[in-house]
Formats: C-alpha cells, sequence, structure tokens
C-alpha cells in the first residue's frame, strides 16, 4: 500500500516566527537569553542583545529550536537584526531563517517613508520598494512605547509592528495587568506583572500573556497555539545552549476519528460535529466544497465532493478577483519558472478543457515526486521540480504552480485529511495540504498525494487556504489541534441506495 504522507503544516516556521514576534517585547540593555519550551518541555532558546553606539540602536534577536516530525528532528534557526536612532526611528533590518537546510534572506533600508528590500528565497533573488507603514516600529520604538506606558494596571494601548518575514506590519494591542507571583524555571518564583498582547495575523488574533519585571524586562511569555502552549522564559547561557527535548508536533495534530471511514471513494458528503477543546472561538473556512453551521457549542462541518465540470476552458480569462490573484507568482509558487513551465506542459499533453487539465497535473505530480518522506522541511515549487522529492506541501505547491502555469487558477488548502493508520495511530485525521483550482466560479479540490485514490474526498476538513506561503500557516493557529471530532454522518451516493449513515 502506498504511504499515506501527512502535511506538518511547516509548523515549525509559523512557530518560529512567534518567537521573534514575541522578543520583541523584550527590553534589555544586555545580553539576555531565554529557554524556549514546547508543552512545558525545552525545545531551543532565544538571545536578545541591544547595543547603543554612535547615536544608533541596534537590537537582535536570534532562536534555535528543534521539533520532531514523524520521528525525524528538524531544526529552525532565526537572527534578525534591527538598526534605530536613540528616538525609535527605522534605519534598517535584516532577518535571516532556516528550516532543515532551506534559508530565507531579508534586508531592508527605511528612508523617506519608504523601505528598500532585497530578498533571497528559496535560492531566488528579489528587490523592491515599498511603502513604509505608517507608525510601525521595529524593536527600539517598540520598546520607548513600552517604557513610556509603564507598568501601570489598568493601562492599555495599540501598536503596529513591522514584520520583515511578512512584509507588512502586525496590529497589536498591549493590557497592562496586576502583578503576580510567577513560576519561573527550577521551582523559583518571581514578582512579575501581567502583560496582555493581542496580535492580529492573517486575521487571526494571537493572544499572548507576558510577564515582565519594574524594568519591562520580559521574564516569561506564554502562547496557546494549535492546542499546545508555547513559553519563552529567561535562564542563564548554559542552560540556554542545553540538549533540548523532541516534541512531535505532528503527533500533537492528529485528531482521533470516532469511527473507522471506509471506502470514502463512495461517499458524496460528510457531516462533522466538531467539538473545540479550547477557549478560543473555533472558526472553520468555507468554499464551494465545505460548509460551516455554528450551534452554541459545536461546529457542523459537511465536506462534499462536486465533480469537476466539464467543457470549461483554459487558459481563464474571466474577471473574478480571486481567480485572478490565484494565477500570480509567488515566493512559493513560481508558475513562471521554465521548469515548472515545461513540466506542466508535459503533464497537460493535449486536455482540451480545464478539469482533464487539473486531474493529469494531479496524477502527474504523484508520480513525478518519487522521494515520499518528511526530510524536507519546506520546498518552493521550484525546488520540488527540481529535487523531485517532499511530503503533501512540496506536492501542493508543484500542483498549484503548473496549475498556474497552465492558466488554470490554484491555491494551496492546509487542513486534516482521514487515515486508516498513521505514527501508529488508527482511524486518524492528520495534518494535510492539497490544492484547490477554480472552474466556472467554484473552486475544486485536488489531492496530489493520493491521485490514485481519485484526490480530494469528503475525508478532506478545509481550516485555511493561501499561496503556500508559510504565512498562510498563521491561519491554523486557533483551529489545528483546538477541536475534536465527536460525530461522522456520512451521505452516501444516490447509485450505492444508501444516505445518511450515522457513525
Amino acid at each position: 500500500m502506498k504511504q499515506l504522507k501527512l502535511e506538518r503544516f511547516s509548523g515549525i516556521v509559523a512557530i518560529g516566527l512567534f518567537a521573534a514576534m514575541i522578543s520583541l517585547s523584550v527590553a534589555e540593555t544586555e545580553t539576555d537569553y531565554l529557554a524556549i519550551l514546547l508543552q512545558g518541555k525545552k525545545v531551543g532558546h532565544a538571545v536578545h542583545t541591544r547595543r547603543v553606539e554612535n547615536s544608533k540602536v541596534t537590537t537582535t534577536e536570534s532562536f534555535s529550536m528543534t521539533l520532531g516530525r514523524g520521528g525525524q528532528a528538524v531544526t529552525v534557526t532565526s537572527q534578525e537584526t534591527h538598526i534605530e536612532t536613540q528616538d525609535g526611528k527605522p534605519l534598517s533590518f535584516e532577518m535571516s531563517m532556516t528550516t532543515s537546510g532551506f534559508e530565507q534572506k531579508i534586508n531592508g533600508t527605511v528612508h523617506n517613508g519608504k523601505a528598500k528590500i532585497s530578498r533571497q528565497v528559496m535560492g531566488q533573488a528579489k528587490e523592491e520598494t515599498v511603502d513604509w507603514p505608517a507608525d510601525a516600529l521595529l524593536s527600539e520604538g517598540l520598546r520607548q512605547v513600552q517604557m513610556k506606558h509603564g507598568v501601570t494596571p489598568g493601562v492599555s494601548y495599540d501598536v503596529s509592528l513591522f514584520r520583515p518575514d511578512m512584509m507588512t506590519a502586525v496590529k497589536a494591542k498591549i493590557e497592562i495587568g496586576e502583578k503576580k507571583k510567577i513560576e519561573m524555571l527550577f521551582g523559583k518564583r518571581a514578582d512579575l506583572t501581567e502583560v496582555k498582547t493581542t496580535m492580529f495575523v492573517q486575521g487571526q488574533p494571537i493572544a499572548m500573556t507576558g510577564y515582565v519585571d519594574d524594568e519591562l524586562k520580559a521574564k516569561k511569555t506564554m502562547v496557546p497555539m494549535m492546542g499546545m502552549m508555547l513559553e519563552m522564559v529567561a535562564c542563564d547561557e548554559d542552560f540556554a545552549k542545553q540538549e533540548n527535548a523532541i516534541v512531535d508536533f505532528l503527533e500533537k495534530f492528529s485528531i482521533t476519528s470516532p469511527v473507522k471511514l471506509m471506502n470514502l471513494h463512495t461517499i458524496e458528503s460528510a457531516v462533522y460535529t466538531l467539538k473545540p477543546t479550547t477557549d478560543n472561538k473555533l472558526e472553520i473556512m468555507t468554499s464551494s466544497t465545505q460548509t460551516v453551521e455554528m450551534t452554541e457549542d459545536k461546529v457542523l462541518v459537511t465536506v462534499t465532493k462536486i465533480p469537476l465540470p466539464d467543457s470549461v476552458p483554459f487558459p481563464y480569462k474571466g474577471n473574478d478577483s480571486e481567480a485572478l490573484e490565484a494565477l500570480k507568482e509567488t515566493d512559493y509558487i513560481q508558475c513562471t519558472d521554465e521548469t515548472v513551465i515545461d513540466l506542466a506542459k508535459r503533464a497537460v499533453g493535449d486536455a482540451n478543457d480545464a478539469a482533464s487539465a487539473a486531474r493529469q497535473i494531479e496524477a502527474f505530480v504523484d508520480g513525478y515526486i518519487t522521494q515520499k518522506d518528511f526530510t524536507v522541511g519546506y520546498a518552493s515549487a521550484t525546488e520540488v521540480a527540481q529535487n523531485r522529492k517532499g511530503d503533501c506541501s512540496e506536492h501542493a505547491v508543484l500542483a498549484a504552480a503548473m496549475c498556474r502555469a497552465a492558466g488554470i487558477p490554484a491555491r494551496t488548502v492546509c487542513g486534516v485529511v482521514y487515515a486508516d493508520s498513521f505514527l501508529g495511530k488508527q482511524s486518524i485525521f492528520g495534518g494535510h495540504m492539497w490544492v484547490e483550482v477554480y472552474l466556472d466560479g467554484k473552486w475544486y479540490g485536488l489531492d496530489a498525494t493520493r491521485s490514485e485514490q481519485q484526490g480530494f474526498s469528503p475525508g478532506h476538513i478545509a481550516l485555511t487556504y493561501g499561496n503556500g506561503d508559510p504565512i498562510d500557516f498563521f491561519g491554523l493557529v486557533n483551529t489545528l489541534g483546538c477541536f475534536e471530532i465527536e460525530k461522522i454522518t456520512l451521505n452516501k451516493k444516490k447509485e450505492t441506495k444508501e444516505t445518511a449513515v450515522e457513525q
């Protein structure tokens, strides 16, 4: 049997970005170390330095984390440097992030309301000049705003933080709470002031609770995300650099199915009763294949497999804004790359309608990627086209890029998919990534990891969609790992003469 490929969502990248943003709230004048904990286990460390020299302030945040992914260790490292004037005006910034050997670099200078940015993403260099977002702060600017407001309980204020990895400013609301006795490492306790920060990323609120001393130095920060707890706790250098424990987050994201699902290819639709497991409101995306109904304490999700329409011409020549956006080149879906274009031509062949072309691309990618495992951290379509290896995220970005190269609007989708067994567990839903294509006014699912099983099925539950960028995974913060599946009702295809089978 062909091995099932489950996606790990590049969760390491998302967690890394969180760590970078969290560290912005630190306000030191020397080098400080923090241990990064996930589910109470040390998985990495962060280092913060601030230096004042020649009327400039240089702040550097770096971190390193190692996480388990299906029995394999994946390491994420990042370093970010901000250079500002002593009164907190931005001058320049640098950022580098490496995930399993894949590196992303960003450099920028800020002058007269413009930011000139150079990016090295997946081996490709790009330069552009953009407007600097009004009131956007870097590290020293944020430090000065925090010092101005102090730690008086009840004080709240809004800030705008520029994130180089997102090429935009992120809005955040900061609320000062009471001083509390907080448990630190090794059983120690400290009197610290609670600071709640809510950031809004990709439409998702990310709530953080920090604890600072009277000088506004962050001693502990906690972030509930994807059903887990990420913590950053002040420590000494020796402990920060000690060996890490391995937390396998693929296992954490597995959702037990209440029943074993059989013959999904015979199922027309499935109704899932989802029960939230956190206090956050559970918001699930809707699309042509997925509808959502909210009840008082449950969420009903209906997934329907809709046959792709016949006789839809391609390339797309309509004017739908979402469809047009889903034809563009992105950092990870490089649809103008010569190799990707050549693969698309080979896959499409003499197909004379969009549905046939999309199906042929789906099957082609499934066969083209020959090394199907978790050894790739997170690759772009160009890299997958060259090295022919990866798991479901690599299948998805390559399939999306080839569809776009052929003139078929396509986007990547993140969610969960049913598997009979995975990581030693039976009948589970695990993290996954697939593709949707836009045909005749609707979005239709394709899954290049299981073209032999007729691709997309009602066993797929979509949680967010995007352009294949790691930033897309922020849409999973308040959904993945935050619900249980309480009940499944299957509606079989009419020709089987069976409907509404409750499981």
